[in-house]
């Protein structure tokens, strides 16, 4: 089993409705090949501004990098890009 732990720190700037479809866009990948576990959701401690929450399991470290080849995993992030600054955690569980 790999993990793959990412927070979004959304910029201060971007408009609630831009999360929305952000958290949809997020919401979409969990139906990628090798995903075996996805959840995206609004954290609800907003102390240090909004921060998206993605928590994912795959079978196995070649199936996530599968995933991350993925031209709809390409394209999310990208969109993410513009919208906010991450950092992921990476393990085999």
């Amino acid at each position: 089993m790999f993990r793959h732990i990412v927070l979004f720190r959304v910029h201060d700037d971007v408009s609630d409705e831009r999360v929305a479809v952000a958290l949809s866009g997020l919401r979409s990948l969990a139906v990628l090949t090798g995903v075996t576990n996805w959840r995206v959701e609004l954290s609800l401690d907003s102390r240090k501004g909004r921060v998206i929450v993605e928590d994912a399991t795959f079978a196995d470290e070649s199936a996530f990098e599968a995933f991350r080849r993925h031209p709809r995993h390409a394209e999310v992030a990208a969109a993410m890009s513009t919208i906010a600054d991450w950092w992921n955690g990476d393990y085999a569980a």
